[in-house]
Protein backbone atom coordinates (compact mmCIF):
# COMPACT_ATOMS: atom_id res chain seq x y z
CA UNK A 1 0.00 0.00 0.00
CA UNK A 2 3.01 2.51 0.60
CA UNK A 3 3.93 2.13 -3.11
CA UNK A 4 0.73 2.60 -4.11
CA UNK A 5 0.02 5.54 -2.15
CA UNK A 6 3.89 7.54 -2.79
CA UNK A 7 3.03 6.55 -6.57
CA UNK A 8 -0.38 8.39 -6.49
CA UNK A 9 0.36 11.72 -4.53
CA UNK A 10 3.69 12.44 -6.90
CA UNK A 11 0.88 12.55 -9.39
CA UNK A 12 -1.11 15.92 -9.67
CA UNK A 13 -2.93 15.89 -6.28
CA UNK A 14 -6.81 17.15 -6.94
CA UNK A 15 -7.41 21.21 -6.12
CA UNK A 16 -10.57 20.61 -3.88
CA UNK A 17 -11.87 21.91 -0.68
CA UNK A 18 -10.61 18.01 0.65
CA UNK A 19 -8.04 16.44 -2.06
CA UNK A 20 -6.77 13.53 0.15
CA UNK A 21 -10.47 12.19 0.10
CA UNK A 22 -10.47 11.72 -3.65
CA UNK A 23 -6.94 10.03 -3.29
CA UNK A 24 -8.31 7.86 -0.66
CA UNK A 25 -11.01 6.55 -3.12
CA UNK A 26 -8.36 6.52 -5.64
CA UNK A 27 -6.60 3.81 -3.36
CA UNK A 28 -9.93 2.18 -2.07
CA UNK A 29 -9.15 3.18 1.61
CA UNK A 30 -10.13 5.42 4.21
CA UNK A 31 -9.08 9.01 4.03
CA UNK A 32 -8.35 8.78 8.04
CA UNK A 33 -5.58 5.92 7.14
CA UNK A 34 -4.21 7.96 3.99
CA UNK A 35 -3.71 10.83 6.04
CA UNK A 36 -1.94 8.85 8.74
CA UNK A 37 0.13 6.84 6.42
CA UNK A 38 1.52 10.30 5.10
CA UNK A 39 2.15 11.05 8.24
CA UNK A 40 4.63 8.46 8.57
CA UNK A 41 6.06 9.06 5.07
CA UNK A 42 6.79 12.28 6.44
CA UNK A 43 8.21 11.05 9.47
CA UNK A 44 10.33 8.61 8.20
CA UNK A 45 11.75 11.23 5.71
CA UNK A 46 10.31 9.48 2.46
CA UNK A 47 8.17 12.42 1.63
CA UNK A 48 10.01 15.76 1.92
CA UNK A 49 6.94 18.05 1.02
CA UNK A 50 2.93 18.48 -0.22
CA UNK A 51 2.51 21.75 -1.72
CA UNK A 52 2.11 23.95 -5.05
CA UNK A 53 4.87 24.03 -7.05
CA UNK A 54 4.82 27.06 -8.99
CA UNK A 55 6.93 28.53 -11.90
CA UNK A 56 9.30 31.05 -10.95
CA UNK A 57 9.55 32.06 -14.59
CA UNK A 58 5.46 32.32 -14.90
CA UNK A 59 5.27 34.93 -12.17
CA UNK A 60 8.27 36.93 -13.88
CA UNK A 61 11.17 35.58 -12.04
CA UNK A 62 14.43 35.23 -14.06
CA UNK A 63 16.21 31.67 -13.78
CA UNK A 64 18.74 29.56 -14.46
CA UNK A 65 21.41 26.64 -13.61
CA UNK A 66 24.79 28.19 -12.57
CA UNK A 67 28.41 26.08 -12.37
CA UNK A 68 31.48 27.16 -10.27
CA UNK A 69 34.62 26.15 -10.18
CA UNK A 70 36.46 26.07 -6.44
CA UNK A 71 38.85 25.47 -4.87
CA UNK A 72 37.64 21.57 -3.16
CA UNK A 73 39.34 23.41 0.21
CA UNK A 74 37.02 26.10 -0.32
CA UNK A 75 34.10 24.59 -1.60
CA UNK A 76 31.58 24.24 1.94
CA UNK A 77 32.78 27.85 2.57
CA UNK A 78 31.79 29.17 -0.88
CA UNK A 79 28.35 27.19 -0.87
CA UNK A 80 27.47 28.47 2.40
CA UNK A 81 27.87 31.91 1.02
CA UNK A 82 25.84 30.67 -2.02
CA UNK A 83 23.45 29.93 0.05
CA UNK A 84 22.12 32.81 1.79
CA UNK A 85 20.95 34.18 -1.31
CA UNK A 86 17.07 33.68 -1.10
CA UNK A 87 16.78 32.52 -4.75
CA UNK A 88 19.07 29.60 -4.26
CA UNK A 89 17.24 26.80 -4.47
CA UNK A 90 19.06 23.62 -5.04
CA UNK A 91 22.88 23.56 -4.47
CA UNK A 92 25.26 20.38 -4.60
CA UNK A 93 29.05 19.56 -4.97
CA UNK A 94 29.20 17.68 -8.14
CA UNK A 95 32.02 15.37 -8.99
CA UNK A 96 33.99 17.89 -11.93
CA UNK A 97 36.52 20.44 -11.92
CA UNK A 98 32.81 22.63 -12.15
CA UNK A 99 32.25 21.32 -8.69
CA UNK A 100 29.76 23.87 -7.33
CA UNK A 101 25.82 23.67 -8.96
CA UNK A 102 23.04 25.64 -8.16
CA UNK A 103 20.02 27.12 -9.56
CA UNK A 104 19.12 30.82 -8.47
CA UNK A 105 16.14 32.64 -9.47
CA UNK A 106 15.42 36.38 -8.94
CA UNK A 107 12.36 38.97 -9.12
CA UNK A 108 11.31 41.18 -11.70
CA UNK A 109 12.38 43.82 -9.78
CA UNK A 110 15.64 43.16 -8.30
CA UNK A 111 18.22 45.95 -8.85
CA UNK A 112 20.57 43.38 -10.40
CA UNK A 113 19.94 41.38 -13.33
CA UNK A 114 20.47 37.31 -12.93
CA UNK A 115 23.97 37.64 -14.86
CA UNK A 116 25.30 40.48 -12.55
CA UNK A 117 23.80 38.22 -9.21
CA UNK A 118 25.94 35.49 -9.87
CA UNK A 119 28.90 38.11 -10.61
CA UNK A 120 28.70 39.70 -7.53
CA UNK A 121 28.43 36.13 -5.83
CA UNK A 122 31.51 34.66 -7.45
CA UNK A 123 33.64 38.09 -7.13
CA UNK A 124 32.68 38.12 -3.38
CA UNK A 125 33.61 34.30 -3.27
CA UNK A 126 36.59 34.56 -4.85
CA UNK A 127 35.62 32.80 -7.94
CA UNK A 128 36.60 33.26 -11.23
CA UNK A 129 35.55 30.42 -13.46
CA UNK A 130 31.89 30.19 -13.57
CA UNK A 131 29.18 29.50 -16.42
CA UNK A 132 24.85 30.61 -16.46
CA UNK A 133 23.74 27.45 -17.99
CA UNK A 134 20.27 29.01 -19.16
CA UNK A 135 17.48 26.95 -20.60
CA UNK A 136 16.86 26.75 -23.98
CA UNK A 137 14.13 24.17 -24.36
CA UNK A 138 12.71 21.87 -21.59
CA UNK A 139 11.83 18.48 -22.59
CA UNK A 140 10.88 17.16 -19.39
CA UNK A 141 10.65 18.43 -15.88
CA UNK A 142 9.15 16.85 -12.92
CA UNK A 143 10.19 13.37 -10.81
CA UNK A 144 7.77 10.41 -10.51
CA UNK A 145 10.17 7.55 -9.42
CA UNK A 146 8.29 4.38 -9.18
CA UNK A 147 10.10 2.21 -11.71
CA UNK A 148 12.39 -0.83 -10.81
CA UNK A 149 14.64 -1.11 -14.57
CA UNK A 150 16.04 2.26 -15.96
CA UNK A 151 15.10 1.88 -19.49
CA UNK A 152 11.48 1.75 -18.55
CA UNK A 153 10.27 4.31 -20.89
CA UNK A 154 6.98 6.75 -20.34
CA UNK A 155 4.70 8.78 -22.93
CA UNK A 156 5.41 12.09 -22.55
CA UNK A 157 4.12 15.12 -23.42
CA UNK A 158 5.52 18.51 -25.02
CA UNK A 159 6.44 20.74 -22.46
CA UNK A 160 4.99 24.29 -22.72
CA UNK A 161 8.31 26.90 -22.24
CA UNK A 162 6.67 29.35 -19.50
CA UNK A 163 6.19 32.91 -19.78
CA UNK A 164 5.47 35.60 -17.32
CA UNK A 165 1.91 36.06 -16.83
CA UNK A 166 -0.28 39.18 -14.95
CA UNK A 167 -1.24 38.38 -11.98
CA UNK A 168 -3.62 39.95 -9.31
CA UNK A 169 -2.04 41.15 -5.82
CA UNK A 170 -4.63 38.76 -4.33
CA UNK A 171 -3.26 36.05 -6.29
CA UNK A 172 0.31 37.09 -5.34
CA UNK A 173 -0.94 36.38 -2.00
CA UNK A 174 -2.41 33.03 -3.01
CA UNK A 175 1.30 32.01 -3.97
CA UNK A 176 2.82 33.56 -1.02
CA UNK A 177 1.08 31.65 1.18
CA UNK A 178 0.45 27.80 -0.55
CA UNK A 179 4.07 27.48 -1.39
CA UNK A 180 4.76 26.14 2.12
CA UNK A 181 4.17 22.39 3.22
CA UNK A 182 0.32 21.79 2.89
CA UNK A 183 -1.38 20.54 6.66
CA UNK A 184 -2.18 16.73 5.97
CA UNK A 185 -5.39 17.43 7.23
CA UNK A 186 -8.88 17.00 5.92
CA UNK A 187 -9.20 20.77 4.45
CA UNK A 188 -5.66 21.47 4.46
CA UNK A 189 -6.71 25.25 2.93
CA UNK A 190 -9.61 25.85 5.41
CA UNK A 191 -6.94 27.80 7.65
CA UNK A 192 -5.01 29.98 4.77
CA UNK A 193 -8.29 31.11 3.28
CA UNK A 194 -9.51 32.07 7.06
CA UNK A 195 -6.28 33.84 7.40
CA UNK A 196 -6.23 35.45 3.74
CA UNK A 197 -10.11 36.65 5.01
CA UNK A 198 -11.63 34.48 1.80
CA UNK A 199 -13.95 31.24 1.80
CA UNK A 200 -12.35 27.86 1.06
CA UNK A 201 -13.94 27.71 -2.04
CA UNK A 202 -12.47 31.18 -3.34
CA UNK A 203 -9.21 29.79 -2.70
CA UNK A 204 -9.90 26.66 -4.42
CA UNK A 205 -10.71 28.68 -7.10
CA UNK A 206 -7.23 31.04 -7.24
CA UNK A 207 -5.53 28.00 -7.19
CA UNK A 208 -7.25 26.46 -10.27
CA UNK A 209 -6.89 28.92 -12.22
CA UNK A 210 -3.21 29.44 -11.63
CA UNK A 211 -2.89 25.72 -12.37
CA UNK A 212 -4.92 26.23 -15.65
CA UNK A 213 -2.44 29.12 -16.34
CA UNK A 214 0.50 27.16 -16.24
CA UNK A 215 1.29 29.68 -13.19
CA UNK A 216 1.49 26.63 -11.15
CA UNK A 217 3.45 23.36 -12.25
CA UNK A 218 1.96 21.11 -10.14
CA UNK A 219 0.12 20.42 -6.79
CA UNK A 220 2.21 16.88 -5.55
CA UNK A 221 4.60 15.31 -3.05
CA UNK A 222 8.32 15.26 -3.48
CA UNK A 223 10.69 12.59 -2.01
CA UNK A 224 13.71 12.41 -0.50
CA UNK A 225 15.06 9.91 -3.82
CA UNK A 226 17.24 8.09 -1.58
CA UNK A 227 14.83 6.95 0.66
CA UNK A 228 12.89 5.12 -1.60
CA UNK A 229 16.25 3.38 -3.44
CA UNK A 230 17.24 5.54 -5.50
CA UNK A 231 20.84 6.21 -3.90
CA UNK A 232 22.46 7.36 -6.86
CA UNK A 233 21.73 10.76 -8.73
CA UNK A 234 23.67 11.25 -12.01
CA UNK A 235 23.71 14.94 -14.02
CA UNK A 236 24.50 13.18 -17.33
CA UNK A 237 25.74 16.41 -19.67
CA UNK A 238 26.06 15.84 -23.43
CA UNK A 239 27.53 17.59 -26.24
CA UNK A 240 25.34 17.08 -29.03
CA UNK A 241 25.47 18.68 -32.59
CA UNK A 242 22.89 21.66 -33.15
CA UNK A 243 20.61 19.52 -35.58
CA UNK A 244 20.43 16.22 -33.73
CA UNK A 245 19.90 18.05 -29.72
CA UNK A 246 15.95 17.84 -30.30
CA UNK A 247 16.20 14.30 -31.01
CA UNK A 248 18.35 13.21 -28.28
CA UNK A 249 16.37 15.36 -25.94
CA UNK A 250 13.15 13.52 -26.75
CA UNK A 251 14.77 10.58 -26.41
CA UNK A 252 16.15 11.00 -23.05
CA UNK A 253 12.81 12.60 -21.63
CA UNK A 254 11.19 9.68 -22.73
CA UNK A 255 13.14 7.33 -20.10
CA UNK A 256 11.30 7.34 -16.35
CA UNK A 257 14.35 7.12 -14.75
CA UNK A 258 14.98 10.83 -16.36
CA UNK A 259 13.37 13.33 -13.99
CA UNK A 260 14.73 16.16 -15.82
CA UNK A 261 15.77 17.43 -19.39
CA UNK A 262 17.06 20.21 -20.72
CA UNK A 263 18.97 21.88 -23.61
CA UNK A 264 21.00 24.82 -22.14
CA UNK A 265 23.07 27.65 -23.17
CA UNK A 266 27.06 26.99 -23.87
CA UNK A 267 29.92 29.39 -23.38
CA UNK A 268 33.91 29.11 -23.62
CA UNK A 269 33.94 27.36 -20.51
CA UNK A 270 31.21 24.77 -21.18
CA UNK A 271 30.61 22.86 -24.08
CA UNK A 272 27.78 20.44 -22.93
CA UNK A 273 24.56 21.51 -24.12
CA UNK A 274 21.77 19.22 -23.08
CA UNK A 275 21.28 17.90 -19.79
CA UNK A 276 19.59 14.78 -18.28
CA UNK A 277 19.22 14.26 -14.31
CA UNK A 278 18.91 10.47 -14.03
CA UNK A 279 18.55 8.79 -10.95
CA UNK A 280 19.37 4.87 -10.71
CA UNK A 281 19.79 2.01 -7.35
CA UNK A 282 23.13 2.60 -8.07
CA UNK A 283 26.24 4.23 -9.30
CA UNK A 284 26.99 1.74 -11.89
CA UNK A 285 23.63 0.97 -12.95
CA UNK A 286 23.42 4.65 -13.93
CA UNK A 287 27.33 4.74 -15.15
CA UNK A 288 26.04 1.76 -17.96
CA UNK A 289 22.54 3.12 -18.22
CA UNK A 290 24.79 6.55 -19.83
CA UNK A 291 27.25 4.21 -21.26
CA UNK A 292 24.12 2.59 -23.45
CA UNK A 293 22.77 5.68 -23.93
CA UNK A 294 25.83 6.70 -26.04
CA UNK A 295 25.68 4.38 -28.26
CA UNK A 296 22.02 5.14 -29.77
CA UNK A 297 22.81 9.50 -28.92
CA UNK A 298 26.37 9.04 -30.47
CA UNK A 299 27.38 12.56 -29.02
CA UNK A 300 30.65 14.47 -29.48
CA UNK A 301 31.12 14.10 -25.73
CA UNK A 302 29.18 13.09 -22.66
CA UNK A 303 29.87 12.92 -19.11
CA UNK A 304 28.23 12.08 -15.62
CA UNK A 305 28.03 14.11 -12.87
CA UNK A 306 27.39 12.36 -9.76
CA UNK A 307 26.53 14.93 -6.66
CA UNK A 308 28.42 14.01 -3.36
CA UNK A 309 26.72 16.45 -0.94
CA UNK A 310 23.61 18.32 -1.05
CA UNK A 311 24.38 21.97 0.35
CA UNK A 312 20.68 23.40 0.07
CA UNK A 313 17.26 21.91 -1.13
CA UNK A 314 14.58 24.26 -0.64
CA UNK A 315 11.27 26.17 -2.62
CA UNK A 316 11.87 29.92 -3.28
CA UNK A 317 10.10 32.04 -1.43
CA UNK A 318 8.54 33.90 -3.68
CA UNK A 319 7.58 37.22 -2.96
CA UNK A 320 10.06 37.11 0.07
CA UNK A 321 11.37 40.41 1.57
CA UNK A 322 14.67 38.34 2.23
CA UNK A 323 15.47 38.98 -1.80
CA UNK A 324 15.72 42.87 -1.55
CA UNK A 325 17.16 42.60 2.34
CA UNK A 326 20.16 40.03 0.64
CA UNK A 327 20.81 42.82 -2.35
CA UNK A 328 21.17 45.59 -0.09
CA UNK A 329 23.47 44.24 2.48
CA UNK A 330 25.94 42.50 -0.15
CA UNK A 331 25.89 45.50 -2.72
CA UNK A 332 26.71 47.38 0.44
CA UNK A 333 29.56 45.70 1.40
CA UNK A 334 30.67 45.45 -2.14
CA UNK A 335 30.45 49.19 -2.60
CA UNK A 336 32.87 49.23 0.19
Amino acid sequence: MLDKVLKEVQKDIPITQRPFTEIAKRLGIEEDALLETLKKLKEDKIIRQISPIYDTRAVGYDSSLVAFKVNPERIEEVANFVNTHPGVSHNYEREHTFNLWFTLAVPPDSKLSLEETVELIADLCGVEEFAVLRTIKTYKIGVRLDYTDLKEKEEIKPVVESKPHPISPLEREVIKRTQEDIPLEPRPFGKLAREMSITEEELVKHLRSLKERGIMRRFSAILYHRKVGFKANGMVVWQVPEDRVDEAGQLLASYRSVSHCYRRTTSELWKFNLFSMVHGHSREEVLEFARELKEVIKPIDYAVLFSTREFKKRRVKLFSEEFYEWERKNLGAYSH
